[in-house]
């Protein structure tokens, strides 16, 4: 007899909002919205309080927003292909999920960029003012996984556990109830993320080098990442029995580890 934690999370049993005729609205596509919406929102107001136009975020967000998504599932593919070999029109069906963070990183990244030279606004400023708007969307983001019944962890005695319908549980774990809830750890994480990057810009945006809050960023979220990634048990790509992305957070953990340090030692005392 499979026992369930009576606390457990249970999961929604429709990832749909709505449905009318061949429209459907997803809580996926919804919450990415949100997120973005509340990230220019956040912008704006940055942008205002270091004395550029608020309007400035809307060029921003014109470039950005785009190839964040564009780099976001071309990682997505490239790291899951065996699903989308042969199967290439299901390539633009983000409704379905998959999206890769890595990818909203380097492709974001590149818009803002450019969107930062066309408001004339320095670039790793630019990239300092979007990082905490960036983290909160993907707190809200992360929810979808959850409507999704997708990106879950290892099976979990734990209380708040969650319930996996049987159809979506790899076949290795049938008899599993429940799993580990990695879109609440890393959502909740994020949100904690969030607070830190706030209170960075404004005691540090006078005095600490550009790019600082970015730098935090990334190696805040990649900390938590490498938490999740450890715990997840979706197909992956792996590197020597080591899952490509677990590695890959490593990485980027060190290396904004590392720019946060030298920018905080150049930071200027009050």
């Amino acid at each position: 007899m499979i026992l369930v934690p009576w606390l457990s999370i249970p999961s929604p049993s429709d990832p749909l909002i709505a449905e009318l005729g061949i429209f459907k609205l997803r809580w996926y596509g919804t919450l990415i919205a949100i997120g973005i919406l509340l990230a220019g929102r956040f912008a704006s107001r940055e942008l205002d309080r270091r004395g550029f136009s608020p309007a400035c975020a809307y060029t921003i967000a014109t470039w950005c927003i785009p190839a964040g998504v564009i780099g976001a599932r071309l990682y997505h593919v490239a790291t899951d292909w065996d699903r989308f070999s042969g199967h290439l029109e299901k390539i633009p069906m983000l409704q379905e999920g998959g999206l890769g963070l890595p990818g909203v990183i380097v492709g974001g990244a590149i818009g803002a960029a450019i969107g930062a030279r066309r408001a004339k606004v320095p670039v790793l400023e630019a990239f300092d003012i979007v990082a905490p708007g960036l983290i909160l969307a993907q707190a809200i983001g992360r929810w979808g996984n959850w409507f999704n019944q997708e990106l879950f962890g290892g099976p979990t005695d734990l209380p708040w556990g969650l319930e996996i319908d049987p159809a979506l549980r790899p076949a290795q774990y049938l008899d599993e109830p429940t799993f580990h809830p990695t879109f609440l750890y890393e959502s909740l994480w994020n949100l904690m993320v969030f607070v830190i990057l706030m209170r960075l810009n404004k005691r540090l945006w006078l005095r600490a080098p550009a790019g600082t809050i970015f730098a935090a960023y990334l190696m805040l979220y990649s900390i938590g990442r490498v938490f999740t990634e450890r715990l997840r048990i979706d197909p992956a790509q792996y590197i020597s029995g080591v899952r490509f992305n677990l590695v890959l957070f490593c990485v980027v953990a060190l290396a904004g580890g590392a720019w946060l340090a030298v920018n905080l030692r150049r930071t200027r005392r009050r």
